[in-house]
């Protein structure tokens, strides 16, 4: 996590800084269109007009934010669910015929490592190919669960518990990956954009003197509007982001399972 959070950091300055000096050369390119003593007499105007476009990019930025960031805490809480899941499914067929079990708890590692090794890429890159053969671990699942049969009360029970788990893995890999595929609409992004664009234009219509204050006001503007923007963008991708979701969850789970396995592996 924290080499996801230095990636971001590495890329981050470069954005906010160049965005910065992007919006400066703007205004020294406008104040030598526009001269200072033009921009004066309309000063309480663009001033009033600054503070509605503002207030409205500011809501608009907020909102987007707001349901950036709870996707990727869903997301992330569907990733623990799930892996939390798997393991206890695991465990809880443990207590159905040997057989049955084999064929339950062996496709449940497979789909681990797979999820590990070539799902993870696949939601970053949306190759549903990839997914759809990642989860023909789950559908082995299934049929070994179908064909199950129970010998004693005790074992009819824990088919009960375990075809209820089974139920819920499907579910939260559905629900993952599903987050994996949500974006902010096309629409909202070129408004977002264009909106950043505006809103950093706009400033240069305030005749501030000294110069460099003014260069400062649409430096700091510009980098803050590149900074929120680009934390937008990260948090709608994920699964592919420089603040992407960790698979940590799912390693822990892989190193649960094997631990089962060698204990059972050792009792035999």
């Amino acid at each position: 996590m924290k080499s996801h959070w230095l990636k971001a950091t590495i890329r981050l300055l470069p954005i906010v800084l160049g965005f910065s000096i992007l919006s400066i050369v703007g205004l020294c390119a406008f104040r030598a269109i526009v001269p200072l003593e033009v921009l004066k007499p309309a000063g309480d105007a663009v001033g009033n007009y600054l503070q509605t476009v503002g207030g409205i990019y500011a809501v608009l930025l907020a909102f987007i934010v707001f349901v950036v960031w709870g996707q990727f805490n869903d997301s992330r809480g569907y990733v623990e669910r799930e892996a939390t899941a798997i393991v206890d499914l695991h465990r809880t067929a443990s207590g159905l015929p040997a057989r049955t079990a084999d064929a339950i708890q062996r496709p449940l590692e497979a789909y681990i490592e797979d999820v590990l090794s070539t799902e993870w890429v696949a939601m970053a890159h949306h190759d549903e190919d990839a997914i759809e053969n990642v989860g023909t671990h789950l559908e082995l699942v299934w049929s070994a669960v179908h064909s199950c049969q129970p010998m004693n009360e005790c074992q009819q029970s824990v088919f009960g518990e375990v075809l209820s788990r089974c139920n819920d893995l499907s579910d939260l890999r559905t629900n993952r990956l599903s987050s994996s595929r949500a974006r902010v609409p096309l629409m909202m992004r070129l408004l977002l954009y264009a909106g950043g664009l505006i809103t950093i234009v706009s400033i240069y219509f305030m005749a501030v003197e000294p110069f460099w204050i003014h260069a400062v006001m649409a430096g700091a503007l510009g980098g803050v509007v590149a900074h929120i923007i680009y934390l937008i963008w990260d948090l709608d991708n994920a699964f592919a982001g420089n603040l992407q979701i960790s698979k940590e969850a799912f390693e822990r789970a892989r190193k649960t399972v094997q631990r089962s396995v060698h204990r059972v592996d050792a009792a035999a």
